[in-house]
C-alpha cells in the first residue's frame, strides 16, 4: 500500500538509447521501460534560479521524472528516512511510488523537468502538508 511505500522503493530507471550520428533517441513505452500506463505527461521549465518546485506526496499517482534537459536534485522523504537523487541524463529517470515526499531544487539554467504520470490530475490525491503528510503514513 501507498501508506506503507519508502525511499527505498523508489528507483532509478535507464532507458535504452538509439546512438546515431545524427542525434540520440530513447524510447519509453508502457510497461516496458516504466512500471505503469501513462495517463498524463507535464513538465517544468524556466524555473527561477534558486526556487524549488514539488513539497507534496501522491495517495495513489505513480510518477516518472526525467531531466529532459539540465539537471535539477530530488529530495524523497517518506516520514522516516530521506534519500536525495541528482538527474542530469535524459535516458534517465526516477521512479516515484504512491506515498512518498518530495522536494525538487537545485535546477539548473535550461532545465527540464518531464514528469509520466499514471493517473489524470485529481486535487484528491494530493497531500500539500507535510504535518498531514505525517500523519498519512501513521495512519
Amino acid at each position: 500500500m501507498a501508506k506503507e511505500n519508502s525511499v527505498f522503493d523508489c528507483q532509478i530507471v535507464h532507458f535504452p538509447v538509439i546512438h546515431n550520428r545524427a542525434g540520440n533517441i530513447t524510447p519509453v513505452q508502457n510497461n516496458i521501460e516504466i512500471p505503469f500506463d501513462i495517463k498524463r505527461v507535464y513538465y517544468l521549465y524556466d524555473v527561477p534560479g534558486g526556487a524549488d518546485r514539488g513539497g507534496h506526496a501522491h495517495k495513489d499517482l505513480k510518477q516518472l521524472i526525467i531531466a529532459a534537459s539540465g539537471s535539477f536534485d530530488i529530495t524523497l522523504d517518506d516520514g522516516t528516512s530521506k534519500k536525495t537523487f541528482s538527474l542530469n541524463r535524459p535516458n534517465m529517470g526516477l521512479y516515484l511510488c504512491p506515498g512518498i515526499w518530495r522536494d525538487i531544487s537545485n535546477f539548473s539554467s535550461g532545465a527540464i523537468c518531464l514528469v509520466l504520470a499514471s493517473e489524470y490530475y485529481t486535487e484528491k490525491d494530493y497531500i500539500r502538508e507535510y504535518e498531514d503528510f505525517k500523519t498519512y503514513k501513521l495512519k
